[in-house]
């Protein structure tokens, strides 16, 4: 039998090819980045950085080449008349922010109140890592994530809370580690009613 199996070598060059290209523009960027920062670009350990760094933003800002609400569009009526809360607890994400470009590394609970329907409870997650994979400020991933939900899923009530850390704060500026935000946006039963705000939020842990 033939020995199809790629030399370590093709092999890191059919990798490199699947790269998505970078830019010259883009690189020079990252270069003149480095050499304000006091580096020098041109130096062993930084010579394919620029690319590297670029590759990582494009990474991380995905979500703008989709809808998150696509996420939402195939749902199931057959659940056995179940009408009580949904809810997915501490999903774990990453987004950077948009005032200095930092890591803020979280984790969010998003629960609705079905009406007639439900979505995979994994198209929560995907719509929370589509508004998350954007330049973001963490009040209004929040917002935007259940809105999304309340929009497309006409449920009777959708709860997000999200706690996160935000590098912008505790790796510069104020130098202030361990500390975490905590946002959140009720709709529909879950701010008109006390009694489904307190389990939600009982169930949440808050």
């Amino acid at each position: 039998m033939a020995d199809h199996s790629l030399s370590i070598e093709d092999a890191l060059a059919a990798r490199e090819a699947q790269k998505i290209p970078v830019p010259e523009e883009v690189q020079e960027a990252v270069r003149t980045l480095l050499r304000w920062s006091g580096e020098d670009p041109e130096r062993e350990g930084l010579v394919d950085t620029p690319k590297r760094v670029a590759r990582a933003w494009k990474e991380y800002c995905e979500g703008y080449a989709e809808n998150p609400a696509m996420h939402l569009a195939r749902t199931f009526e057959e659940v056995g008349g179940y009408d009580e809360l949904v809810l997915l607890k501490d999903i774990p994400f990453h987004s950077h922010c948009e005032h200095h470009m930092a890591p803020i590394i979280g984790k969010a609970s998003i629960a609705y109140m079905p009406t007639d329907k439900v979505v995979g409870i994994s198209k929560l997650a995907r719509v929370l890592h589509g508004f998350a994979r954007r330049l973001q400020v963490q009040e209004r991933l929040t917002a935007e994530v259940a809105e999304c939900i309340w929009e497309n899923l006409k449920p009777d009530g959708v709860a997000v809370v999200i706690e996160a850390s935000h590098s912008c704060m505790t790796a510069r500026g104020v130098r202030t580690p361990g500390v975490s935000m905590t946002t959140s946006r009720l709709l529909g039963c879950f701010l008109e009613d006390a009694r489904s705000r307190e389990e939600v939020m009982s169930l949440m842990g808050y």
